[in-house]
Parts: C-alpha cells; structure tokens; sequence
C-alpha cells in the first residue's frame, strides 16, 4: 500500500509547493509510481507540472465533497510515472463546505476518499495549503507522513514549534500513524551566519529530523514552474536536479 507524505508548513514563501512537486517529480523518475495532490487553492502544484487550471472536468475540492471518485479526479502528467489530482481557485471555500455539510468526521474526508487509490500508487505526496485550518487538517488525519520545508530564518522556528504542536494533536486524536518524516532546508545559503545559526538551532531540538541534503536557491529550480515542468526536466544536470533526487532517495528509505 502506498504511502501519502504531506508538504506542510503554515508559513507561505519557504519553498513547500516547489519542494512537493520537485520531490513527486524525482520519485518518479527514481522509479516509483507518485501521485501528486494539489490541495493549495493557488493551484500552484497544478500548474507547475503543465496542467491548467482552467477547464478541469474534476478538482481536489470534487473528491472531498464526494462529487467524484478520487479515481475520476487523476490526470496523468507528460512526466514518468507521475500523476495529479489538481486544484484551482474553486478550492478556496471547501473548508467551509465540509464543516457546513454536518458531515460526521470533517478531518477524516480525505483519508476516506483515498483509500480506494492508495494500494495504485508508491507514493502519494501532498501540497497543504500555507495555513493549519480544515484542509491541512484532512491532509495530515490521512498521512503516513509529513515533511516540513522551511526557511533558515528565527519567524521560522517560531512557525516550526507551532506546526509540531498541531502535527502532535492530530496524532493523538486522529491519527495515531502520522510521524514527522523529516525537515527540509529551502533557499538554503550556507555562507549567512543566520544560516548556520538557525541550522545549529535545528540540530539541538529536532537532530534526527533534519534531511542531509538542503536545497540551495538557483535560477533554473525558479524559472522552473515558469515552463510547467519540475526542475528536472528543466535542467537535468544542475545542482537543483541533484538536490532534490538526494532529497527524494533519502524519502524513500525514511518511509
């Protein structure tokens, strides 16, 4: 059965949607069968990968108010062995929708909805949008894990304390199965003094969190979403490529 990954943060800017869509992307290409859940309204992920927004017969927000299958909502991507369920900006008030529907268990939506289609796919990686309302909530209840991308900056730590807090409330009340799968370094500039500091930070509280490889910033992993295609696809050879197959290798033997 495969596993679903969540890409969480509740601070916007540190690199999450780039990281779920370059990771599922290099899953893929590293041989495992990767579906990619765009569950961000900004839709992002979707266009990222070269799908439109505009003009889906199906959305993330169909599969959670159970207008269709999950199944119905897949769109196989032009890249190897990945798919998308997409989203849009239709998306934005579905948190609203599953609390006003009287629905017994709102958290637990998604994991409903997606256990018909876990045993097709390896992996299953999931872009949260940047808050910690229904949406992540649905997405955390229904993972086996969490990977959190984020900045080398103190606003950032400050942020990581209070996912930790959340990601540990969901494990005792609804999903006793959610680990912290690992941390992820963005925008990564390992000559700042801040850099190290906050890295060193990380070291003392979250040690064995901390994925070995960080993601510098670069001009093609930017200009990347720009052509509708993850970085490695954009630029096969450069240091972005490398990162984020490391980044994806070590994924997969973290879970």
């Amino acid at each position: 059965m495969g596993k679903i990954i969540s890409f969480a943060n509740q601070k916007g800017g540190v690199g999450k949607t780039t990281s779920a869509v370059n990771i599922a992307a290099s899953l893929g290409v590293l041989g495992y069968n990767t579906l990619l859940v765009d569950l961000d309204p900004q839709g992002n992920a979707t266009s990222g990968v070269g799908i439109a927004k505009k003009g889906l017969q199906y959305t993330i927000k169909d599969v959670l108010l159970n207008d269709c299958k999950a199944s119905d909502a897949i769109i196989k991507t032009e890249f190897e062995k990945l798919s998308l369920i997409p989203s849009n900006m239709s998306l934005a008030g579905t948190e609203f929708d599953l609390l006003e529907e009287d629905t017994p268990e709102p958290w637990a939506v998604m994991r409903n909805a997606f256990q018909p289609i876990k045993d097709e796919f390896d992996y299953i990686i999931v872009d949260c949008p940047p808050s910690l309302g229904m949406l992540t909530m649905n997405s955390l209840s229904a993972s086996d894990g969490v990977v959190i991308p984020m900045q080398c900056e103190f606003y950032a730590l400050e942020g990581l304390s209070q996912l930790m807090i959340t990601i540990s409330k969901i494990k005792s009340h609804y999903n006793s199965q959610l680990t912290v799968t690992g941390i992820l370094l963005t925008m990564y500039a390992n000559r700042l003094l801040l850099t190290q500091q906050v890295k060193n930070e990380l070291k003392k509280h979250y040690a064995g969190k901390l994925f070995d490889t960080q993601i510098s910033r670069g001009v093609k992993l930017s200009e990347a979403p720009g052509f509708g295609m993850p970085v490695y696809y954009h630029d096969k050879r450069g240091k972005g490529t490398n990162e984020y197959l490391a980044v994806a290798n070590e994924l997969a033997t973290r879970i």
